[in-house]
């Protein structure tokens, strides 16, 4: 791989990255999990959540399905060890292990279901990863996929213009590290490609109508204190208006006279049976 596979590292280790992937799940389950449940699962499912971060979603995805088996694999070991104290009450059900998504190590067709969440944005060449989530798929199984797409950001203009920051400053930066921070609107033709069939693209939308406003919130003030640096970096603004920007954007989500939204793809589609 001529990139590095982790460039948002020191983001992603970051301890405000904790504080967001937990407002992340509040914000964005409720309306993820009517999708989960649509697919066609065996009665007790064996599932992958690939980047699996602080299992924030592992967890609400094994209770949700009670008689599943579930793997996260991720590759920060806090992360991690924050996900099995998290798990610990469900018990032999979720483990989790250090493996990456580009080589899962894993035999193929090991999983009824495979999700990933918040990932594909942040890593180079999300083509491969994608590529080896199918492989472990079992026949008629489902891949389940959250790619960020930083071109779905919307505020309204205030003191300074929000087009300055979404998507300017995540397509500089996506440059700079090999990535590809508008992957979302390009993962259902991936999967097509990759032969899966029912390929669907949903919305969860976190805006101030249908997610509490301190929520949302917590979402910018975490991501403002992890990424303020890459902001001024990219953006081209000087740190203390990159921290005005990020302020900006927090006081218009928690304004009850405002509006902002965050558009979040739901992609998935199915590994196709001999039948099919």
């Amino acid at each position: 791989m001529d990139h590095d596979p982790n460039p948002h590292a020191e983001q992603m280790a970051d301890e405000s990255m904790v504080r967001n992937l937990a407002a992340q799940a509040e914000a964005i389950w409720p309306q993820e999990l009517p999708f989960l449940r649509r697919y066609r699962l065996p009665a007790a499912p064996r599932i992958l959540d690939a980047g699996c971060g602080t299992g924030e979603a592992s967890v609400r995805l094994a209770e949700a399905f009670p008689s599943a088996t579930l793997l996260g694999v991720d590759l920060l070991e806090a992360h991690l060890e924050r996900a099995r104290a998290r798990s610990a009450h469900l018990g032999g059900r979720a483990r989790f292990e250090n493996r990456s998504i580009f080589e899962l190590g894993i035999p193929a067709a090991s999983f009824d279901l495979v999700v990933c969440r918040h990932v594909l944005q942040a890593v180079p060449h999300a083509e491969r990863a994608i590529a080896e989530l199918v492989r472990v798929t079992r026949p008629g199984g489902t891949v389940h996929l959250l790619p960020e797409d930083y071109g779905m950001v919307h505020f309204p203009p205030g003191r300074f213009d929000p087009d300055d920051m979404w998507p300017a400053m995540p397509v500089r930066f996506a440059e700079a590290t090999g990535t590809d921070m508008r992957v979302g609107r390009r993962v259902p033709a991936m999967l097509v490609a990759l032969g899966l069939v029912d390929v669907r693209m949903d919305f969860v939308v976190v805006d101030t109508l249908r997610v509490p406003r301190e929520t949302f919130a917590r979402i910018w003030e975490a991501w403002r204190d992890g990424y303020a640096g890459v902001t001024a970096e990219y953006g081209r603004f000087p740190m203390e208006e990159a921290l005005a920007r990020w302020n900006e954007q927090i006081a218009t989500i928690r304004d009850p006279g405002s509006y902002a939204a965050w558009l979040i793809p739901v992609v998935s589609g199915t590994v196709p049976t001999i039948e099919q």
